[in-house]
């Protein structure tokens, strides 16, 4: 087949809406020969992104072209999946360095595709900046049973939220990491319980089955972010303590605020709030955790504030700050100590593992 005019208008197509890539079987279609094609990129007109997938911009790739290059490698029903749906939905950070994770229909002969760097082009060509430098940071290629589910379609197709953060979960090397990242999905997106339970229900994953059902029992009760999920596990549930209200709803100069933390004792109640400035610092929430510490001063009701590093760093200390103050509010229970305590209550070497407190399975 010849090259016309036609095949240059339809190659223009191409790049206009695949940012500059495509691949060869695209090509071969109009007229590119696999030796042709070969011969652009001796000359530096074109470059070799991944296996099979060409860019006609010769210089740096864009984060989108990176992605969508992993997409044009994958097949026409990839998608983005993992930590790269994630970075697209917007609660993980792109890494430069790690290779892009998709999804293929199982069945697909995609394979996983090494990271490439910028080669330099034949003798006598147009000079191309950057030889031996990092072009594209590689593929990891997913299969699934269930692909035609679980799909948001676009111009960059990826995994619905709610998959993404079961792909993430269950790709995690140990069952207290996976716990630990569902509920940091859930709690950073703001995923629906509901929609969590009946995807995992209809697409059970291949592990932590276990693990994830604990972790979204334990959202159902408040839990509103990782550093809350570290002090019910490693701070209430290690050292016996009551368990607490979550999420509790209070007025604020005619406002509905909500407290992290609230243990009702008879007539008696003690406040914890969980300072999460270390993530946040709007004039905004500090004036509002102000407000409610003097509502609760002028309530007289018992508070306690703990911020990040205290909870993280020393839960066994945490612990028996708040144990001291339930009894003193007239709780009769009698605070237990963690494998982490020392008998007289001060922390050892602590594993800082989100929920060490639980007893996690190994296998879901």
């Amino acid at each position: 087949m010849e090259h016309g005019r036609g095949d240059d208008r339809e190659l223009q197509v191409l790049i206009d809406t695949q940012r500059g890539l495509f691949t060869q079987s695209q090509v071969s279609e109009l007229g590119y020969s696999r030796s042709r094609v070969r011969k652009l990129v001796a000359s530096g007109a074109w470059i070799a992104v991944l296996r099979g997938v060409y860019s006609i911009f010769t210089g740096p790739l864009t984060r989108e072209r990176i992605l969508m290059a992993a997409l044009l490698y994958g097949g026409g029903h990839a998608m983005l999946s993992h930590r790269s749906a994630a970075e697209e939905w917007g609660f993980r950070q792109p890494d430069p360095t790690a290779a892009i994770h998709v999804t293929v229909p199982y069945g697909k002969s995609a394979r996983n595709q090494r990271s490439s760097t910028r080669t330099a082009p034949a003798v006598g060509a147009r000079l191309t900046a950057g030889i031996g430098s990092s072009l594209h940071p590689g593929v990891l290629v997913h299969r699934s049973r269930a692909h035609r589910h679980i799909g948001v379609p676009g111009d960059m197709p990826r995994t619905t939220l709610v998959d993404t953060a079961i792909d993430l979960a269950v790709s995690e090397p140990t069952p207290k990491q996976a716990f630990a990242s569902l509920v940091s999905s859930v709690t950073d997106r703001r995923i629906r319980l509901t929609d969590l339970r009946e995807q995992i229900a209809v697409r059970r994953p291949y592990r932590y089955c276990t693990v994830l059902g604990k972790a979204i029992d334990l959202l159902a009760t408040g839990v509103q972010s990782v550093l809350e999920l570290e002090y019910a596990t490693n701070v209430e549930a290690a050292h016996g303590l009551p368990v607490a209200e979550r999420q509790s709803v209070v007025q604020v100069d005619g406002r509905s605020l909500y407290e992290d933390v609230v243990y009702r004792l008879a007539s008696r109640t003690l406040t914890v709030r969980l300072d999460g400035r270390r993530f946040h610092s709007m004039r905004e929430i500090a004036f509002r955790d102000r407000r409610r510490d003097n509502a609760a001063e002028l309530a007289g009701r018992a508070r306690l504030v703990f911020g990040y590093e205290e909870v993280s760093s020393d839960p066994c200390g945490v612990a028996t700050d708040v144990a001291r103050v339930l009894r003193r509010e007239g709780w009769d229970g009698v605070p237990t100590s963690c494998a982490f305590c020392t008998p007289g209550g001060v922390q050892k070497a602590h594993d800082t593992d989100v929920v060490s407190a639980i007893d996690v399975p190994h296998n879901g």
